[in-house]
């Protein structure tokens, strides 16, 4: 093989490695691919990798897109199955008993608005029920005051709308008190459960030592009486507990006679305000999952603990208990996740809402323009295993990239930006693809006149700069700079960086709200026409128009 060609093949694996990379390859990972696909170089490894410096420069130097153009031109064939649409197989494990359909669940307490922990749930549990047919409740588990929002009713809905999730029907607990209450009595009557009088601290000590409470041995008449007694007013909050009878020897303390109804009076419930005895979680949720027909419940593993206290109240009234998955816990890191914690902070002004891009809310994703397919996506990736993970980013923006790409128009945004006059060029007019690639979507004309805006970290004195579609520039001072010829020969050879760039006298204001801080600059006046859409800043990434006030661009970074 001549050396020309042996320079040319080096050079078209670079741009392969960069352009699905979207980084330039390092020399190691260049100099494997050529003695994969050459083997027959081996012998002449020191002279490739004498050239191999020279040829990453040519790359480095070149933009994304000109990367593209380049590859497209010398090897098209490649270009075009990078840029095949994937069918990707997101499959999780089969449900067995499913043939007939499923009857699954997403039940959150509404605290708050959804979260990306949230979404691990729904999606998960919504997969199936499209998968093999049947119902999908969302079950508002309102029955603690405490930990109620009222908001969070609406916005909870409207979360699970943006995600995409089959509801089939919304099923509120603090409407369903009477059920509750009568199964409570039909559990004391068969022995399953206690009226406890006994003082809470007094209780916890007992049961760490694995000792009963005295309450344990009344009659059922007398715990009837009781429960009636609680439910007509007779005692404050803390002096009696409805408590479901277990093995006071079990290993786990949490699962010993574990606390089912109890009084609240401090906390008025936003929707039924004279209600003042609440079932706990473990007792409401075996009711509705039962009289719901439950097939499947799908939930993380903090939950194994509550399917254990759970099952005494299925083996009790002899029910059938659906096939329990505990799945994973998955950490978030960068991202506020807790609904207390997030409330504080917006009390605080920490964050400006329920939707600040700090926050791990899926309207915060959706306000910095992740779309809902991407978070299923992403999701269903993760799947539904016990093992402990750490939340991928980088998937989610993958995931996100593939949806937004071929709709985002490019544009320019000059951050921190400086005028620079421009000495010995001519006026002229550079056309700017809206998208690479794909003339058919039209140019950017933005004329040159002798003044730009340029990012003032790229003004060092005596570097040469290319305006990306218009001309290469020599910086001569903090605002000056000279005209430094057309060739994009020079450019590579002077390993020239390739920047974004404004006319000054057509620029718009644009604020970029990024996760370090926010990002003031200048970008191309189409983008006012931009309001709720996702462009992408060329050299900075993904953003999406959040919002156009007094001819002012306030934007939201995506990603890269």
């Amino acid at each position: 093989m001549a050396d020309a060609d042996i320079r040319n093949d080096i050079y078209v694996l670079a741009l392969q490695n960069a352009v699905k990379h979207k980084a330039v390859p390092r020399a190691g990972a260049i100099l494997g691919s050529v003695m994969g696909t050459h083997p027959e170089l081996r012998a002449k490894v020191k002279e490739i990798n004498a050239i191999l410096p020279e040829i990453l420069a040519e790359v480095e130097a070149l933009s994304p897109e000109q990367r593209e153009e380049k590859l497209m031109a010398l090897d098209p064939e490649a270009i075009g199955k990078m840029h095949e649409k994937k069918e990707r197989s997101h499959e999780l494990p089969d449900l067995p008993d499913s043939e007939n359909g499923v009857i699954m669940r997403f039940a959150p307490n509404p605290s708050g608005p959804l979260h990306l922990g949230h979404a691990r749930a729904s999606v998960l549990n919504d997969y199936y029920v499209k998968k093999y047919g049947g119902k999908f409740y969302y079950r508002v588990e309102d029955t603690d005051p405490k930990r109620v929002d009222p908001a969070a009713y609406e916005m909870v809905i409207e979360d699970l709308k943006w995600l995409g999730i089959g509801i089939t029907d919304v099923i509120y607990q603090s409407d369903r008190f009477e059920i509750y209450y009568d199964y409570a009595r039909e559990l004391i009557k068969i022995g399953g459960a206690y009226m406890c009088t006994c003082d809470n601290n007094e209780f916890r000590e007992k049961k760490l030592k694995k000792i009963p409470c005295p309450c344990r041995d009344i009659s059922v008449e007398e715990n009837l009486k009781r429960f009636e007694d609680m439910l007509a007013g007779k005692y404050a909050e803390g002096e009696i507990t409805l408590r479901i009878k277990t093995d006071i020897s079990h290993p786990d303390p949490a699962v010993r006679d574990f606390a089912a109804m109890r009084v609240l009076t401090s906390t008025p419930h936003p929707r039924k305000p004279g209600v003042f005895v609440f079932p706990l979680m473990n007792f409401s949720v075996v009711i509705d999952d039962h009289l719901l027909g439950m097939t499947h419940v799908i939930r993380g593993k903090d939950h194994i603990a509550n399917t254990r206290r759970q099952e005494y109240i299925y083996n009790y009234f002899g029910w059938k208990m659906p096939h329990f998955y505990h799945y994973g816990r998955m950490s978030i890191a960068g991202l506020e996740l807790s609904t207390s914690g997030m409330r504080k902070g917006i009390n605080e002004g920490l964050y400006t809402g329920w939707d600040d891009i700090h926050l791990g809310t899926l309207r915060a994703l959706a306000r910095r323009g992740i779309q809902p397919e991407a978070v299923r996506a992403a999701t269903i990736d993760i799947g539904m295993g016990d093992t402990d993970i750490s939340f991928s980013w980088e998937n989610l923006f993958a995931q996100n990239k593939a949806v937004i790409d071929a709709g985002a128009d490019r544009y320019f945004f000059v951050p921190d930006a400086v005028e620079v006059d421009i000495a010995g060029a001519q006026n002229t007019q550079a056309h700017a693809p809206i998208y690479p690639n794909q003339p058919e979507r039209g140019d950017r004309l933005l004329s040159f006149t002798g003044k730009v805006l340029l990012p003032k970290a790229e003004m060092e004195i005596g570097r040469m700069l290319r305006l990306k579609d218009l001309f290469n520039i020599k910086v001569t001072g903090v605002n000056t700079a000279e005209y430094a010829g057309n060739s994009l020969a020079d450019a590579r050879s002077s390993k020239a960086a390739i920047v974004q760039w404004l006319p000054a006298e057509m620029a718009v204001p644009c604020s970029l709200l990024m996760p370090e801080g926010i990002s003031e600059g200048f970008c191309e006046p189409a983008v006012l026409g931009y309001a709720g859409k996702i462009v992408q800043f060329e050299r900075i990434g993904f953003s999406k128009i959040d919002a156009v006030k007094d001819g002012k661009v306030i934007a939201y970074f995506t990603h890269r």
